[in-house]
């Protein structure tokens, strides 16, 4: 009689063969990104294990026998495309060896006068999904759009603006994007400047700032979140910058749908790039605004021009890390602030990411 041996790890997989728990394939198609060239044209590239079908549509979740095809079996990982300036493209990459598909999309949104506005579509998420493309938009403010930018933004189909901005910024910037219900919740800016005893306390930007996010913003993100478990449809959520509030909201929003801390810190740092600080509020007479603590704080950076700087430390630590470290102290975790604080349940993690995973 012959003997047969199997070692632990055959068993193993054998065993999960048998039951149909064999470990997923990896993805074909990997490093998928979208850049703008030209008014009309887009560069499109990826990494891939074979060849992959391209594929364009006008919507986020287009079926791909909708899709225009624009590449068949295309093996390069890489592919310039022409497109209608006036309409948001979503290209598909269809694995040709078992048809599954891979979204991708332009992160910024391009805007004559706007600044930051991307879409956070496309990261890795919890059990191995995505966040959807479409849904989700973080942006700086969008006082100073052109009709062209406004007809851009109409095209994204926004069923809610939630502005981050405090009563200040909003009076002295007011959004140009109509037509889409909008929420704030009012405070002053004068307590984010005031130290101890109401002292001045030095206008910029670094860690401490962020230490106090979790509980100074903790009625946004309340507002925010709740928005989000609405799931009406695509959101834009905003302050001034784009940078640093709305940095710490996003962080929040991808913490709950399960991305990680690095990708989190590497969009993060993208408002760098991103920002065209000239367009983020109109020229302001300071004459008008003797009592205003933003006016005054543009006033003393020197007006619309200055430069986006790095969102870091001298030793490259992302002033980020500040409030990921508070929350990490008062609550154990980014998530057990959103438990605690923002008063998320088990039940609205899986509804957040039900909605905004695929």
């Amino acid at each position: 009689m012959r003997r047969i041996f199997i070692t632990s790890g055959a068993l193993t997989l054998a065993l999960a063969l048998a039951a149909g728990l064999a470990t997923p394939a990896v993805a074909l198609v990997s490093d998928a990104a979208v850049e703008r060239t030209g008014p009309d044209q887009l560069s499109l590239r990826w990494t891939a294990k074979g060849p992959v079908d391209v594929l364009l549509a006008d919507t986020p979740d287009a079926d791909a026998s909708k899709a225009k095809l624009v590449s068949k079996a295309d093996r390069d990982g890489r592919e310039l495309v022409n497109a209608d300036p006036a309409k948001r493209p979503y290209f598909l990459l269809r694995d040709t060896s078992d048809g599954s598909v891979t979204r991708v999309a332009e992160r910024l949104i391009p805007l004559k006068q706007g600044s930051n506005f991307r879409d956070i579509g496309g990261y890795p998420a919890a059990n191995g999904k995505h966040v959807k493309w479409g849904v989700l938009y973080r942006s700086g403010a969008t006082a100073m759009l052109t009709p062209e930018d406004v007809a851009t933004v109409g095209g994204l189909g926004l069923t809610q603006i939630v502005d981050l901005r405090s009563d200040e910024e909003r009076v002295l910037a007011p959004t140009k994007i109509d037509g889409v219900p909008y929420t704030a919740v009012g405070y002053s800016m004068q307590r984010v400047f005031e130290g101890p005893n109401g002292a001045a306390r030095p206008i910029g930007n670094g860690p401490a700032v962020y230490r106090n996010f979790p509980m100074m913003l903790a009625p946004q993100m309340k507002l925010l979140f709740a928005t989000l478990l609405r799931k009406e449809g695509p959101v834009e959520y905003n302050c001034s910058a784009g940078q640093d509030r709305t940095g710490f909201a996003t962080a929040l929003i991808l913490t709950a749908l399960g991305t990680p801390r690095d990708v989190i810190l590497k969009d993060y740092h993208l408002s760098t790039a991103y920002r065209q600080p000239a367009y983020e509020m109109p020229p302001i007479d300071l004459a008008r605004y003797p009592d205003n603590p933003v006016a005054k704080m543009f006033a003393a950076n020197g007006g619309q021009g200055h430069k986006a700087q790095p969102l870091m430390e001298a030793d490259g630590k992302a002033f980020l890390a500040a409030a990921f470290e508070e929350m990490d102290a008062k609550w154990g975790s980014p998530e057990g602030y959103l438990k605690t604080v923002v008063g998320l349940t088990p039940v609205d993690m899986a509804r957040l990411r039900a909605s905004y995973l695929e």
